[in-house]
């Protein structure tokens, strides 16, 4: 049941993207430092597990959520997928908020509080979602944080 993609030219912007390093989480990491906070990049912690920011002193695994990729759902797709790609694409979001779900409780079980934080909220107000990471509170999407549920 392999399908395969077809190329064509209506995704072609999006070939290249980068997922490391993107705009929403260099935001994130500026206000991060300008807090005080001090942190590494991309460390696994455990397999299955590689959070975009890890701040080892206070235990905080950090994960930087797209709005498009991670179908934030304010500012995700709202239309269904067209074209010759369409359920690889579902599927695709699919394996996307699946593995969201799967790297946030392997990290919880290795005994870290897992931040999840909104691209649209560090765009809303970076050092709001610097502060609210720091307290290990999640961003709901639009930017409010939510208190971090311990599993």
């Amino acid at each position: 049941m392999s399908e395969s993609w077809t190329s064509t030219t209506a995704g072609r912007h999006l070939s290249g993207r980068s997922k490391t390093n993107t705009g929403p989480e260099l935001h994130l990491r500026r206000a991060l430092h300008a807090a005080g906070a001090r942190f590494r990049l991309h460390r696994q912690i455990a397999k299955g597990c590689t959070p975009d920011i890890v701040m080892p002193r206070r235990n905080i695994a950090v994960f930087v959520d797209g709005c498009y990729w991670h179908s934030c759902p304010i500012h995700g797709r709202k239309t269904p997928f067209t074209g010759p790609n369409a359920d690889l694409w579902e599927q695709k979001m699919v394996r996307n908020r699946e593995r969201d779900v799967r790297s946030s409780a392997i990290a919880a079980a290795a005994g870290w509080t897992v931040v999840r934080v909104w691209e649209c909220s560090i765009r809303a107000d970076a050092a709001s979602a610097a502060g609210s990471a720091l307290a290990g509170e999640s961003t709901s999407p639009g930017g409010t944080s939510m208190p971090q549920s311990t599993h």
